[in-house]
């Protein structure tokens, strides 16, 4: 078996090394720019690069490495990775809908329990952003492109392999999928024989590539392709936000990436990086969590950019204190990776050790409240407009706010370990991750949706989707908080025990108001879909740049902006194709 898994790791390198060798020899793919496309053009620059007619069909989708086709396919894959780790949760609150467990066996919801964090995590999370990243900072920036467009595309090309690699023990018959939770602790991980965790590991490996090759070009992109009129005090704040996000990859997937590998030797070579009698289960909790809690922050940050920057539109103000919205960015950036050991206060580590990591823990916490009192004060005696993303925004700042209020008790030590490994811990967590990182990308979606598309969504049923997400998360994730006080451990597929350990007709109450919200996420989500794609194919085109009426409120910016010259751009050729057909007909 072992020789087995080191053949199919040589076979993937040797692949993968093929493929950019292949690359490398193509022709200049940038030459498919389109004719109204890349910032540059439209600031008033020439374009560096030939704007030939893209490519039709297929084709044009493999071979593209235009910005904006790219921010559409990472965007495709996002919503689709959403969609499948969705379905595996709302799987896992229908099993816990009753104590004994309601639908699947113990190793078939431990599956699906560590493959909907990692796909949330790193096959929705990370790509929304890129998807978000890749359309709108050559936009903002003034940039004809993305400083590489080539690793651009390889950079999203490997996602999809490292999907499949993740999920292949749900599709291969003889092969039984990961059951190591998402953190994948040892010694668990090493003594599970399963051939899915070596797959998964492979995958995560790739998808962490992808992102740090994503994270080099936006640094380079932002660094070197700003437009003369764009410097550093000028910077858009979510350039800026995905400029510390970057930053941030830059130092934890390398991290992340040698640590799988190590896991990777440990399992199938035999090494003793982390086995009880070598390096010991707890140095993979220190590498992990090194990249692990870094990783909230690379979620969490680009979301903050696009609420800072959403936010103002409908308030018809600019955002308050820009300034310090940018310096506290830049702080978590740095804090970041001073606060992993606060997920292993309960491993015994050194009490000295444990006060320091508790200490930065707290702090982190005021630059965060600095942007959400900026964000109010916005608000403050503005003219606020009820959109679809206006509320997505609100909502993000409501969750937020208990996400990050939790997360200070569970920095503080005597409360963590009374809380720790309960459900306390995934109420938080997912407060973030669902309540705010979910919420921001939605706000994104619909607001950039007329640019995207060139269509505009239904907007009551975006309304429907926002309430029955808002009261979905707060039923889910608020049920969770109780239930860790009730001390509900988290990870069991069942919970039939002792009224002595927990007052279990409680515990059930709290699990079926949990899985009651769940119900409602998965309908709000269901109406996202539909509302998305149905949109797209049959909606109402927009007929004007500015289809928010921002103009009104001198809110208007470089990307509306940009949207504006495409469309008159598009009007030109069409209005002088049909003059020239008629001159034709005329002379006939």
């Amino acid at each position: 078996m072992a020789g087995e898994q080191l053949a199919l790791t040589v076979f993937m390198a040797v692949l993968l090394v093929a493929i950019v060798a292949v690359l490398t020899r193509l022709e200049d793919w940038r030459s498919y720019t389109p004719l109204a496309g890349g910032g540059g053009v439209g600031y008033g620059d020439e374009a560096t690069h030939g704007h030939e007619e893209k490519p039709g069909g297929l084709v044009r989708w493999l071979t593209t490495v235009d910005h904006k086709d790219i921010g559409i396919l990472y965007g495709t894959f996002a919503i689709i990775s959403f969609a499948v780790g969705g379905i595996m949760a709302f799987l896992i609150r229908v099993q816990l809908v009753v104590p004994s467990g309601a639908i699947v066996e113990n190793a078939f919801y431990n599956s699906i329990m560590t493959s909907h964090g990692i796909t949330m995590l790193f096959l929705f999370g990370t790509p929304i952003i890129a998807a978000f990243a890749n359309y709108f900072i050559p936009l903002l920036i003034g940039a004809d492109d993305m400083a590489f467009p080539r690793i651009n595309a390889i950079a999203f090309w490997l996602l999809p392999p490292a999907a499949l690699l993740i999920w292949a023990g749900f599709f291969v018959p003889t092969i039984d999928p990961a059951q190591t939770a998402w953190t994948m602790y040892t010694p668990l991980s090493i003594e599970q024989e399963m051939f899915g965790i070596d797959l998964m590991l492979l995958g995560l490996h790739l998808s962490g590539v992808s992102a740090t090759m994503g994270a080099i070009n936006f640094i380079a992109t932002i660094f070197t392709e700003r437009g003369e009129d764009v410097n550093w005090a000028t910077l858009d704040i979510f350039s800026w936000t995905m400029l510390t996000q970057s930053g941030l990859i830059l130092f934890a997937f390398p991290l992340l990436g040698s640590a799988l590998i190590m896991l990777l030797l440990d399992r199938n070579l035999g090494t003793t990086f982390f086995t009880v009698d070598g390096g010991g289960p707890v140095l993979w909790q220190h590498l992990f969590w090194f990249f692990g809690h870094p990783e909230v922050y690379i979620l969490v940050l680009p979301p903050m950019g696009i609420i800072s920057y959403v936010l103002p539109k409908f308030s018809a103000r600019k955002l308050f204190g820009f300034k310090f919205v940018v310096y506290s960015t830049l702080a978590i950036g740095v804090l970041s990776f001073g606060v992993w050991a606060h997920h292993m206060f309960t491993t015994g580590i050194d009490p000295r050790l444990r006060a320091s990591f508790m200490a930065v823990s707290l702090a982190i916490a005021i630059p965060s409240a600095v942007k959400t009192f900026n964000w109010i004060t916005t608000m403050w005696n503005g003219r606020l407009r009820m959109t679809a993303p206006m509320l997505f925004c609100i909502g993000f700042i409501s969750n937020f706010i208990i996400g990050g209020v939790t997360g200070v008790f569970l920095a503080s030590i005597p409360i963590d370990m009374v809380l720790h490994d309960t459900y306390y811990v995934v109420g938080h967590f997912h407060y973030i991750v669902m309540g705010a990182i979910g919420f921001a990308a939605f706000a994104g979606l619909y607001y950039w949706f007329p640019i995207f598309t060139g269509k505009m969504y239904q907007r009551t049923l975006a309304k429907w989707h926002f309430w029955l997400s808002m009261v979905g998360t707060n039923l889910t994730f608020f049920a969770m908080l109780v239930l860790g006080y009730l001390g509900m451990p988290r990870r069991y597929a069942s919970y039939e025990f002792d009224g002595a350990i927990a007052p279990l007709a409680q515990v059930t109450t709290w699990h079926q108001i949990a899985s009651l919200g769940a119900l409602l996420l998965l309908a709000g989500s269901v109406i996202l879909v539909w509302n998305l794609v149905q949109s797209w194919l049959e909606g109402p085109v927009v007929e004007t740049g500015d289809p928010w009426n921002l103009e009104a409120d001198n809110m208007k910016g470089r990307d509306f902006a940009w949207f504006e010259r495409k469309l008159k751009t598009e009007r030109a050729i069409t209005d002088g194709g049909e003059e020239s057909s008629e001159d034709d007909s005329e002379q006939q």
